[in-house]
């Protein structure tokens, strides 16, 4: 019965819930929402300016500039540091498509990576060796909400004249070394999509930098590269952050760090229950690398059979995804890149082995008692 699909009596359990979420803000989520209403102040304007005042000081990071989505925040950021046709860019071939699709609208060409099979970030003693004298940027992802190991990486742009810009859209938040992601490379990159730990309620970006002239350049591309008025000093797009995305990320901001603590709250609930139910022979959960923090935008497990068990928990109301089943180089609009099968086995194998379970702040315990069972169910617990 276990394999069966039966539906057994359990706890339906999303993958993410973010209608429960907005429950518990609604009163102050229409009140912002009115806020920009009344002020009839839609494009930019104080809301845009006061979420960037708030995320820079959260961040630590000088200068926070808000954008349309993280998808965005990635083109700002190459075009900002003058990336184009004859440059290369050196990323992981283990992402969401935005990383890889970004380089290319720009006309740059991707270099791509193997990753670490402990934390799914991109091989930092790799990345050296993938530099050319055509290198122009190196894009770290922190995946599922933890820090790629940036001290090589960064080392090795130094050594070439790179710019580091970090893929930090699923982990605001994170650390390493005690300090920000966002702010060790030349710009940091951030989305706010819905089921981000920061989620807005539409698309919604950042970009982060230290450098104060970067950080002027990045407002001005956003916004058409206009400044003053009609006057285009460089070609920019609209790039903008729609103020009422603003507002209700406003509203949210505060509670991230308490969202964020769920999250961590409920990953060491995951590490318990899986070894009582004696699965951790089975099932190869997160690693949290030293000096590391994270903050599980996702919770990704390794298993066999993964298809099969993702059926069985479908069957059982168990919300689940996979990240990523295609590595970039097995994508069939980049068959160009001449990456045959085999050429990154380890992006490969967590392609076919990885399966992210729920591990929002809203999970209840109940909840994740029922994920666990299942999949001890599956596997003939």
């Amino acid at each position: 019965m276990s394999r069966s699909g039966t539906r057994l009596s359990g706890t339906p359990v999303p993958l993410f819930d973010p209608a429960e979420q907005y429950g518990g803000l609604r009163r102050d989520v229409l009140a912002a929402i009115a806020r920009v209403c009344d002020s009839g102040r839609f494009i930019m304007g104080p809301e845009v300016d006061a979420l960037e005042t708030e995320l820079a000081a959260h961040l630590g990071i000088p200068h926070a500039v808000g954008v349309s989505s993280g998808t965005d925040a990635l083109l700002m950021a190459l075009m900002a540091l003058g990336i184009g046709p004859g440059d290369e860019v050196v990323t992981t071939t283990y992402s969401f498509f935005s990383t890889i699709g970004s380089i290319v609208r720009t006309g740059a060409r991707p270099v791509l990576v193997d990753i670490d099979p402990a934390t799914f970030n991109i091989d930092s003693r790799a990345v050296a060796a993938a530099i050319t004298p055509r290198t122009k940027a190196i894009i770290p992802v922190h995946l599922f909400g933890q820090s790629a190991d940036l001290e090589p990486i960064l080392a090795a742009a130094a050594r070439a004249g790179a710019a580091v810009i970090e893929d930090a859209a699923q982990a605001i938040g994170a650390t390493y070394q005690d300090r920000a992601v966002g702010g060790w490379g030349a710009i940091g990159c951030f989305s706010f999509f819905p089921t981000k730990n920061l989620g807005a309620l539409g698309d919604g970006g950042l970009v982060t930098t230290g450098d104060e002239a970067l950080a002027h350049r990045l407002r001005l591309l956003r916004n058409h590269g206009m400044e003053p008025k009609y006057c285009h000093t460089l070609v920019g797009g609209n790039f903008r952050l729609d103020a009422l995305q603003a507002a209700v990320l406003r509203v949210k901001l505060p509670h991230l760090a308490g969202w964020t603590a769920a999250r961590q709250r409920n990953a060491g609930r995951y590490r318990r229950l899986f070894e009582q139910a004696n699965l951790c022979g089975t099932v190869v959960l997160p690693v949290e690398a030293p000096g590391r923090s994270h903050v599980y935008n996702q919770f990704v497990i390794r298993v066999p059979e993964r298809d099969a068990l993702r059926r069985h928990l479908a069957s059982r109301e168990i919300g689940t995804e996979i990240y990523y089943p295609v590595p970039f180089h097995q994508q069939p609009c980049f068959a160009d890149l001449g990456c045959p099968a085999g050429a990154f086995p380890q992006a490969e194998r967590a392609a076919a082995e990885s399966l992210a379970l729920p591990v929002h702040g809203e999970l209840t315990e109940a909840q994740q008692s029922w994920v666990v069972e299942s999949v001890r169910a599956f596997y003939g617990g």
